[in-house]
């Protein structure tokens, strides 16, 4: 026997609202997927500002973001930043002598 076609909208609704839950689930993980990614690119940040400069453990949020602004707009900065921004992510910029992960931060200075 066919359906009618009350019985065929009456499908075609339980379709929409499956598709629909669907669509929501999806957005949802989406969401989740780019929190998780914030959270593990903010880990990671902090834990290279905290390999690279020395003390930063012991000072304030406030004192650690008043030294990264100042440090941040400067002229030289915002050129190495500008730079850094602008190159392909698969190429790597030469770095100025004593700037390294191994000196920055260390107490090593460039030679004089």
């Amino acid at each position: 026997m066919s359906k009618t076609n009350i019985e065929k909208i009456e499908g075609i609704q339980v379709q929409i609202q499956q598709l629909e839950n669907q669509r929501k689930q999806l957005i949802q993980r989406q969401k989740s997927d780019e929190r998780k990614a914030r959270t593990k690119r903010l880990i990671e940040r902090g834990a290279i500002l905290e390999s690279l400069i020395d003390g930063v453990g012991t000072l304030t949020n406030e004192q650690v973001k008043s030294f990264l602004i100042k440090t941040v707009q400067s002229d030289y900065a915002r050129k190495i930043l500008d730079g850094v921004a602008s190159q392909d992510s698969a190429s790597t910029a030469p770095k100025p002598a004593g700037t390294d992960a191994a000196t920055v931060g260390k107490g090593a200075t460039a030679a004089q």
